[in-house]
């Protein structure tokens, strides 16, 4: 937890910027980081502790000053307030949130590099950021990294983790790559995990997988019906057989 100087004047969040009101490179920058967060609000629904944002500023007491932010792809922070008083928070203030920082941030490299691996990666160190990911699937090989990486800051730095999807305890989920699909149209995201690496299904997921299932168990009621009607028409030709050779069936 993040230590506050008491003497410190600090601002409110309603004196600060929501973001530093820098263009995302692509449209993948908020529709990845996006689909985490409502698919965290599916697998959390009934929790109100935790606090998942997209392309806002968070704020700290740890650089040079205070009323300048580090605006992460996105981040998530476990036991705080999932709404702060009720009310949609217009930015992460650490200094009002008890000091505690993000257990996640996420960085997704564009096409311009904007320090994920060196000044964001410091800057994550000294707030205590717990797991650090940053998602290079066009320009890992430009940069000697690999498309997908997560660090854990460990013994005072980052590590680099093995493993995807990766298992994060302290979360209670992983974090991994996998096929999605955004209108009908398929291309690589990043989605959470279980413990046993099988990734939680979205809404439209789990509408596909129970309809295929009441069509299999249709299909399995269809054929179960044709094999009894078989039955039956096969009992009702031996019971004709045995009639034309004068035995009643009824006596057999």
């Amino acid at each position: 937890m993040l230590q506050v100087d008491p003497k410190l004047r600090l601002p409110s969040s309603a004196e600060l910027p929501c973001s530093d009101d820098t263009p995302v490179d692509n449209e993948d920058q908020n529709l990845l980081p996006n689909y985490l967060l409502f698919l965290l609000q599916q697998i959390w629904a009934e929790r109100q502790d935790w606090f998942f944002a997209v392309d806002m500023g968070l704020y700290h007491t740890t650089g040079s000053n205070p009323r300048i932010p580090i605006v992460p792809d996105a981040f998530l922070s476990l036991g705080v307030e999932r709404k702060k008083q009720g009310k949609s928070r217009l930015s992460y203030v650490t200094w009002e949130e008890n000091g505690v920082p993000p257990i996640l941030t996420l960085e997704m490299v564009s096409q311009t590099p904007g320090g994920e691996y060196e000044r964001k990666r410091e800057i994550y160190r000294q707030l205590g950021v717990l797991y650090y990911v940053i998602y290079n699937p066009e320009y890992g090989r430009r940069d000697g990294h690999e498309p997908f990486e997560i660090y854990k800051l460990m013994g005072g730095d980052y590590q680099l983790q093995a493993g995807e999807p990766f298992w994060m305890p302290e979360i209670g989920l992983g974090l991994g790559r996998r096929e999605l699909s955004f209108g009908g149209i398929a291309q690589e995201g990043l989605s959470w995990f279980d413990e046993q690496g099988q990734p939680y299904l979205n809404a439209g997921e789990l509408a596909r997988q129970a309809e295929q299932r009441q069509q299999q168990t249709e299909a399995l009621a269809r054929q179960a019906e044709q094999e009894r009607d078989r039955a039956q028409q096969q009992q009702e030709r031996l019971a004709a057989k045995l009639r034309e050779l004068g035995v009643d069936p009824d006596e057999v």
